[in-house]
């Protein structure tokens, strides 16, 4: 398991190798989409009691570093 954060973890056993909170079954992903639906903290947190409000922000923090990064788009035939 590799360590994206003191939060974020990856491991390819787990959430098909996508990046998950501590090492459990919950994907960064799943947590972002409650939160783009509109759904508040304290709602994703009484539907997942495994997980505390930090890995809440870890998962905004992640995504934010992601937007840090450069990318390069390339037309694919």
């Amino acid at each position: 398991m590799e360590c994206l954060t003191d939060r974020i973890t990856l491991d390819e056993r787990i959430c098909n190798g996508k990046p998950s909170i501590r090492g459990k079954r919950t994907a960064v992903q799943t947590i972002l989409g409650f939160l783009c639906a509109g759904e508040a903290a304290e709602e994703i947190l009484h539907q997942y009691p495994s997980l505390e409000k930090e890995d809440i922000t870890a998962c905004l923090q992640f995504a934010a570093e992601l937007m840090n990064r450069s990318y390069v788009l390339r037309t694919v035939a």
